[in-house]
């Protein structure tokens, strides 16, 4: 499968914060989806109930308060709306990990394969100091566009990551003329030059 045939579906979760003796947990989970044919289409986000409180650390970082929370549904309950967007989809996330982590409250999902648009990025232009999200889409020129998808959005709210993650991936496909190459080369990032300018 060539990657212009491909439906991506970026996922962005922010979290409680992490806290001694206590697991991190989701509190707010955003999904938006793209392809090469169709453009962007189908957006969703969701404050998660939790019964961690919120760190200071996290809410000085995302601004989600305990009460944003409140009659907020459990991940779990959210399945319908997650196998919507992610099922048959490639998913996308800026440093996977903790995305991948969460999406684990559903035993045998099957979600995937998966792009990561922070190692892309590494690969791409890994001469860069900064290859966080908010500095590639202000580098990238991205930023007035995403402002005008999801107009009054912040870094750091799950949705607005979310749409910042297609965006930068849709500017790598266009950038590096990848429509036609296969699927594999979004999965399987070069990332030795950038390796080797940090040693």
């Amino acid at each position: 499968m060539t990657i212009g045939d491909c439906r991506f579906a970026a996922i962005d979760f922010e979290s409680a914060g992490a806290a001694r003796g206590r697991t991190d947990v989701p509190v707010q989970v955003g999904l938006a989806t793209w392809s090469p044919a169709a453009g962007h289409g189908e957006r969703f986000m969701s404050y998660l109930a939790s019964d961690a409180p919120i760190t200071w650390s996290a809410r000085k970082v995302h601004g989600i308060r305990d009460e944003d929370l409140h009659g907020a549904p459990p991940l779990l309950a959210l399945w319908p709306q997650m196998k919507k967007h992610l099922a048959g989809a490639v998913v996308v996330a800026h440093g996977k990990g903790t995305e991948k982590r969460f999406l684990r409250a559903f035993p045998g999902h099957g979600f995937g394969p998966w792009v990561d648009t922070l190692l892309l990025s590494r690969a791409a232009w890994p001469d860069l100091p900064d290859h966080s999200l908010s500095a590639l889409c202000e580098g990238c020129g991205l930023a007035p566009v995403l402002e005008s998808h999801h107009s009054g959005g912040r870094w750091h709210d799950a949705l607005y990551d979310a749409l910042a993650s297609l965006l930068l991936l849709e500017h790598l496909i266009a950038h590096h003329d990848l429509a036609g190459r296969p699927l594999d080369t979004l999965l399987r990032p070069d990332t030795a030059t950038w390796h080797r300018l940090r040693r």
